[in-house]
């Protein structure tokens, strides 16, 4: 009797985690390098998981592909893992009384950037063909956070065999997948495109579980399958454990049966005691053929408050739009900040955007400088917000502070590493990249957490993006302006830029895009600024004649300044002509400098208001 025939019938018992065990002993490297180096542990596990009653075993294949086996060094090796592991489950298994499941695990986490779709369909055929040859009675897909990447997989080996198909999503928050997606719909999606059974597995423990299927409905002809944790993992003296009673863990199967899941095993932490639990509690059970689902009241996410003042993208397709950069203090005094931001934005400027600790180096907090510039002066602050400080946890916080204090012009970037900064020890965390950042802060602006969970209201974030326009071929850098565009970007904010025919080129490069384009201006300060500029500062270059008149400065500061701010109003008359968004960065302060910009920015537009003639200013 088959699989899918044992369950028309039964509920059936699967094993527990391999890992767990693993880890226990000690084991704290590859996993799936032990089905060649030291099978009789695999076997042994297999053999403990069987005897505590387990109908069904999965290999230890679950991060056995070319990707995963690449952190270390064994991505050549897919093919003799992959085919020693599925002969072990093999050994251990009875024939006829346990069915023996090759395991595929789920490649994305968060991060869709962690492997194209073609990347981890080249990876799964790999596993997959070898794993097949094998002669499994099914195989086992678990640990899916990425629901594009299940269906994906779900779809290309339904082309590749006929064989009962297992998928199972993983959740951050029960019921909810981290896209906004009901299980209830992703489990019939999945059922609809080949998947014999599904369900979930790992990251949540059993009362989570058994609160994720309560709005599940039966599936028309897929089973249902559940894997749970043993319960929420903690850590004890730097060990992770899993504080859960195995009688526990049995009786919550029961809540599982009755939720119509047809399939028990266990995940994380779980071990052959809870699953010999669940076989004591079940074993002896019939599947539930009727489910009432209990619908919870919906929760009703509000409109984004309306903002009193224009979204800067949205200003700069129709007009004129000037936004200054102003670094937050690296110490405690903010007297030269606040003063200097308040006369810039007397001058007439947009908002005043403040970096993220610009260069790794820590500095007030742009958060609380925006605060301040915006109860305190009414000013609109433009924050920047780096992928390098926090993790989701931080970034998902920090954003939901910086909506709550009605802060929503933003500039996602990936960040400078620490090893540049004043604590090169520090650690670069990363957990995004500026792509998906994008994309996480558009999901906020649906009132979908990072989770998936719904955040009751929507936000409100207008979301620049950076560009680095300084590089040998343009045209890449578009391509990745695009795709940032698909992400979610609503404008672009560019690097300094000092060459005109850059600017020029920029435009033809660009012209085919509807979203805004503010072109970086920094004003010189003097020859030592520019070569620190031009060649040791990442994204930034000085075209020769820009570095050859500030060096003609010398050591006259005032000549340098007047220079300084001469080659940037040439820059502006030719970004003004060009693009309606001006992006002035203050240097060290000097935002008497910027100022002086500002002016000249806001006379080109009065005398062509005027309807003056445009005439660019001469070297």
């Amino acid at each position: 009797m088959g699989l899918l025939e044992k369950l028309e019938t039964s509920i059936l018992t699967a094993d527990g985690a391999m890992g767990t065990l693993l880890y226990s002993y000690g084991i704290d490297y590859c996993n799936e390098e032990l089905n060649i180096q030291k099978p009789e542990i695999i076997e042994k596990i297999h053999q403990d998981y069987i005897a505590a009653g387990a109908d069904i075993i999965q290999t230890n294949t679950y991060g056995a592909n070319a990707i995963k086996l690449a952190r270390y060094g064994l991505e050549n090796q897919v093919k003799e893992i992959n085919e020693a592991a599925i002969q072990i489950a093999k050994r251990a298994a009875a024939p006829g009384n346990q069915f023996v499941l090759g395991t595929i695990g789920g490649i994305r986490g968060i991060r869709k950037s962690d492997a194209t779709l073609q990347e981890i369909i080249h990876s799964l055929d790999q596993q997959a063909l070898n794993l097949l040859a094998g002669d499994p009675d099914g195989l086992l897909l678990e640990t899916y956070y990425d629901l594009e990447e299940l269906k994906t997989t779900v779809t290309h080996l339904r082309k590749l065999t006929d064989i009962p198909i297992i998928a199972q999503v993983s959740m951050h928050d029960p019921g909810i997948l981290q896209n906004g997606l009901s299980l209830n719909e992703a489990l019939h999606q999945l059922e609809a495109i080949g998947a014999n059974i599904v369900g979930v597995n790992c990251r949540l423990g059993p009362h989570h579980t058994i609160q994720a299927f309560e709005g599940v409905k039966l599936p028309e002809k897929a089973f249902l399958s559940a894997y749970p944790n043993a319960s929420l993992l903690d850590i004890d003296e730097g060990k992770i454990v899993y504080e859960s009673d195995a009688d526990y863990f049995g009786k919550a199967a029961l809540y599982l049966r009755d939720a119509g899941v047809r399939l028990i095993g266990g995940c994380c932490g779980t071990t052959p005691k809870h699953i010999e639990a669940v076989k004591k509690h079940i074993g002896h059970l019939t599947p539930i053929t009727n489910k009432v689902v209990t619908k919870k009241k919906p929760i009703i996410i509000q409109d984004a408050k309306p903002t009193n003042t224009k979204p800067l993208h949205e200003k700069a397709k129709t007009e004129r739009t000037i936004i200054v950069e102003l670094d937050t203090p690296r110490h405690l005094d903010t007297t030269t900040f606040m003063e200097g931001a308040e006369k810039l934005y007397a001058a007439g400027i947009d908002a005043v955007t403040m970096a993220d600790n610009s260069l790794a180096s820590p500095r007030i907090s742009n958060m609380a400088m925006g605060s301040m510039l915006k109860y305190e002066n009414n000013i609109r602050p433009l924050a920047h917000i780096t992928c390098r400080d926090r993790n989701l946890i931080g970034l998902q916080s920090h954003l939901m502070g910086l909506d709550a204090l009605g802060i929503h012009d933003i500039l996602a970037v990936t960040g400078d590493p620490t090893k540049i900064g004043d604590f090169p020890g520090a650690t670069s965390v990363y957990d995004v990249s500026s792509l998906e950042l994008l994309q996480l802060i558009k999901q906020l602006n649906e009132g979908i957490s990072f989770s998936g969970k719904s955040l009751r209201k929507k936000a409100n974030f207008s979301v620049a993006a950076a560009f680095n326009p300084n590089v040998r071929v343009l045209d890449r850098a578009v391509k990745r302006l695009e795709k940032k565009i698909e992400c979610g970007a609503d404008y672009f904010i560019t690097q300094p830029v000092y060459s005109k025919e850059k600017m020029h080129e920029i435009y033809e490069a660009t012209k085919h895009l509807s979203t805004p384009i503010f072109i970086g201006i920094m004003p010189l300060t003097n020859s030592r600024n520019s070569e620190f500029l031009h060649n040791e500062v990442p994204g930034i270059k000085l075209s020769e004649e820009v570095l050859e008149r500030m060096r003609l400065c010398g050591e006259d500061r005032e000549r340098a300044t007047a220079e300084g701010i001469q080659i940037s109003k040439e820059l502006i008359d030719t970004a003004a002509e060009l693009f309606n968004g001006i992006y002035i960065i203050t240097p060290f302060f000097r935002y008497d400098m910027s100022l002086e910009l500002i002016h000249y920015i806001k006379e080109i537009d009065r005398k062509k208001e005027r309807g003056f003639s445009y005439v660019q200013t001469s070297n």
